[in-house]
């Protein structure tokens, strides 16, 4: 008789594509587990909307499995440090001989997966740690071996691993008996999401793939940075789930462009892609990221301001910029925020309002639905300019010239910010005082060309590494 082999849930919330889940099988009868920290995502501020999602993801898979005849046990803890123990009373009561999971890059699901690794270890229960869940998980360093510190040349050695590596999707697990009555999980720690945004089911989320690489990928490019044009895939927060394998976008994005006779290896949406493999992977040679500290270690001398009413102000979308304002009002709203916004405001707030980008990076974070740690911490850090990045420091992003070139109509502003809905589009994108206090729409709370010498001071002579 083959012996059980269980597979670990993380962020790879998905049975297609699912390494652990498939070679798992191979090796006998296997049975399914997650293990809810509740306190633990509170304390990295994991937001509702999340929790909410992922909690829909998990019923959806339990009873997607139950019809395969795989069993699904739903475990809770408090913290990740709870883990190792629990794991280890339900393989003995479980009689696993193999568990299998996928590694992870922040110190902390590190450190988790290490002491899981040598608490099933003594007990001689199997470890299969897989490589990480990403689209060229091997590493992707110099040719002097190091880590690379900006995106350009990182992504050129990248695209050349990813040809080289190329694999088809693993396919979801066969049934292995008679289907098992599916139970309803208990997910207490769930929030309210939008489920008309994102339904929580696998299906859904690869069909919303193809329509995006069948319909919108070959103008992703001239058309994405516009938040009023629905250009973008809006597949974040299924990525930040791990809802589609890395395989599967791979597949999908080199079918598409094979279609309409494009080198897969220029696509866009492809390099947006490899911006989140580069900031996963920079947790492992950088620890410090995981521990709230700035990648250019010359940037944590920088003197934020301390204005709790300007913060408070940005949070609510009452800053008086009304693309600032519009976006923020998107994202409260709805738990989700057009990229292009998400410079915009973490600029506003990092270099305008010169208020600590971990501010902001943990509002996102307590606020998105798709609020990945090292994506939010790499975006944080990019527009606040202590990240990696090539440009420099006086890059401070224009709120208004931002809004005309990318809402010319006002579109997106008028939606969100409804104050400001029958006025003139001349006038839209930084009304005049008066015309503000008739919509009742807050003035600016800050001079932008005084802010932005003040930000640029602030840069400008700090020692540098």
């Amino acid at each position: 008789m083959q012996a059980t082999q269980l597979v670990w849930l993380r962020n790879d919330l998905r049975l297609d594509d699912h390494p652990a889940l498939a070679l798992a099988a191979e090796h006998g009868p296997i049975k399914v587990v997650f293990c809810a920290t509740p306190k633990q995502w509170q304390q990295h501020d994991e937001s509702p909307a999340r929790l909410g999602l992922r909690a829909a993801v998990l019923q959806d898979i339990a009873d997607r499995l139950a019809q395969l005849g795989i069993p699904f046990h739903l475990l809770e803890v408090d913290y990740f440090a709870d883990v190792p123990d629990e794991l280890l009373k339900f393989c003995q009561q479980q009689n696993i001989t193999d568990i299998w999971f996928q590694a992870e890059t922040p110190l902390d699901e590190q450190r988790r997966d290490q002491a899981v690794s040598d608490v099933l270890t003594k007990a001689d229960i199997y470890v299969h740690l897989l490589a990480e869940d990403l689209l060229v998980a091997l590493p992707v360093k110099t040719q002097q071996d190091e880590p690379f510190r900006v995106f350009t040349p990182y992504y050129r050695r990248w695209l050349q691993i990813l040809e080289d590596i190329q694999q088809t999707p693993y396919a979801e697990p066969k049934s292995q008996g008679k289907a098992l009555k599916s139970e309803l999980l208990e997910c207490n720690w769930a929030g309210k999401f939008r489920d008309d945004l994102w339904p929580g089911n696998e299906q859904k989320a690869l069909e919303r793939l193809t329509a995006f690489c069948e319909i919108k990928l070959d103008v992703y490019k001239t058309q994405r940075d516009f938040p009023n044009k629905p250009a973008t895939s809006t597949l974040s927060p299924y990525l930040a789930n791990g809802q589609l394998g890395p395989r599967r976008l791979l597949a999908t994005i080199q079918y598409y462009c094979g279609e309409a006779k494009r080198d897969w290896r220029h696509d866009d949406w492809l390099r947006e892609l490899a911006w989140r493999d580069f900031y996963k992977q920079l947790f492992l040679y950088f620890p410090r990221l995981s521990m709230g500290k700035a990648f250019k270690l010359e940037t944590e001398k920088v003197v934020w301001r301390d204005d709790e009413a300007g913060f408070k102000a940005w949070c609510e979308g009452k800053t008086g910029f009304p693309i600032v304002d519009a976006a923020m009002r998107q994202l409260n709203q709805t738990g989700w925020m057009h990229n292009r916004l998400r410079m915009i405001t973490a600029s506003f707030l990092s270099k305008i309002l010169l208020l600590d980008w971990r501010r902001g990076e943990q509002y996102f974070m307590q606020t998105l639905i798709d609020g990945e740690f090292a994506a939010n911490n790499g975006g944080w850090q990019w527009s606040a300019s202590t990240g990696v990045d090539a440009a420099p420091y006086f890059r401070v992003f224009n709120p208004t010239l931002q809004s005309e070139r990318y809402d010319p109509q006002g579109l997106f502003i008028k939606r969100f910010v409804p104050e400001l809905k029958d006025v003139p589009i001349k006038q839209l994108h930084n009304p005049p005082a008066d015309l503000r206090g008739q919509c009742g729409y807050p003035q600016p709370i800050v001079d932008y060309k005084q802010a932005r010498k003040d930000a640029i001071a602030a840069f400008k002579d700090l020692p540098r590494e």
